[in-house]
C-alpha cells in the first residue's frame, strides 16, 4: 500500500511540474522584473548581486540591513550555527522564502498579476517554525470575500525549475527583493513580532545572506501579513 502510494505521489509531481512549465511558456513576455531600473554591471557576479540589491533597497527607502558572506557548507550547519555566524539575535531570526503555486487555481489565473489571486505566491517564514499552507488558503478565501470557491485555493511548493525562472534565483538564494517576476509576498506573522525586529533570508546567492529590519521591509515589499505557522 505504501509503495503504490508513493507511486501516485512520484506521478502527480511530475503531473504538476509539466502543468507549471506550461503555465510558464504562457506568461507575458512584456513583464518587467522588480530590478530592471538596476542592470548588472561587468565584473564580478556575487558583487553585482549585493550591489544592485542593495540599490534596490536604498532607492525604496530601505536604509536598515546588510549583507554578509557564508561559507559554502552553510547548509550542514545546525541552526545556531548559522546564527553564530550572522550574528543574528536567535535561530528564531533565521528565515526562508519558498515560492508556492496554487494547483487549482481557475484556468484563466495564469500569473501573478491580480495578487489577491494569484498563481504564485512567496512565503516567507522562519526555520524553526512549521509552514502550514491551510491558513494561507482561508486567507485568501476571505481576502476574496468568498467569491472563489475554497476548493479553488491549495498551495503547494513549486518546482525548483518554476522557482528559479519566476524570481531569477537558485534553490537557497531566493529572496523577495529584485526578483524577475513581481510575485505577490506573505510574511508570516511570527516575522513581525520578533524582538528585535530585523530577520534575515536569502540574499540573491546560496552563500549570501540579507539582513533586514522588519518595518523597513514591510514598509517596500507590502507583503500580506498571515499567521501561517506553527512550532
Amino acid at each position: 500500500m505504501e509503495a503504490a502510494l508513493a507511486e501516485l505521489e512520484r506521478v502527480q509531481t511530475r503531473i504538476l511540474e509539466r502543468i507549471s512549465k506550461l503555465e510558464l511558456s504562457h506568461l507575458p513576455q512584456t513583464a518587467q522584473p522588480l530590478s530592471s531600473s538596476f542592470p548588472l554591471t561587468n565584473g564580478d557576479a556575487s558583487n553585482d548581486v549585493q550591489a544592485r540589491l542593495s540599490n534596490i533597497l536604498r532607492s525604496n527607502g530601505v536604509n536598515d540591513f546588510i549583507f554578509k558572506r557564508v561559507a559554502s557548507d552553510y547548509y550542514d550547519w545546525p541552526l545556531d550555527s548559522r546564527r553564530d555566524a550572522l550574528d543574528a539575535a536567535s535561530v528564531h531570526h533565521l528565515c526562508k522564502s519558498i515560492v508556492l503555486v496554487n494547483t487549482q487555481a481557475p484556468s484563466n489565473v495564469i500569473d501573478c498579476s491580480d495578487r489577491n489571486n494569484s498563481k504564485y505566491y512567496v512565503v516567507v517564514v522562519q526555520y524553526t517554525a512549521r509552514f502550514n499552507a491551510e491558513t494561507v488558503k482561508n486567507f485568501l478565501y476571505a481576502l476574496n470575500n468568498g467569491k472563489i470557491s475554497k476548493k479553488k485555493f491549495n498551495l503547494r511548493l513549486a518546482p525548483e525549475e518554476t522557482s528559479i525562472k519566476l524570481t531569477g534565483y537558485e534553490h537557497n538564494a531566493v529572496t523577495c527583493i529584485g526578483m524577475q517576476t513581481d510575485i505577490p509576498v506573505i510574511l508570516d506573522e511570527a516575522i513581525v513580532n520578533l524582538n528585535p525586529d530585523f530577520f534575515w533570508l536569502g540574499g540573491g546567492e546560496v552563500d549570501l545572506k540579507l539582513g533586514i529590519r522588519t518595518s523597513e521591509f514591510i514598509n517596500f515589499v507590502k507583503p500580506f501579513i498571515v499567521s501561517c505557522s506553527g512550532t
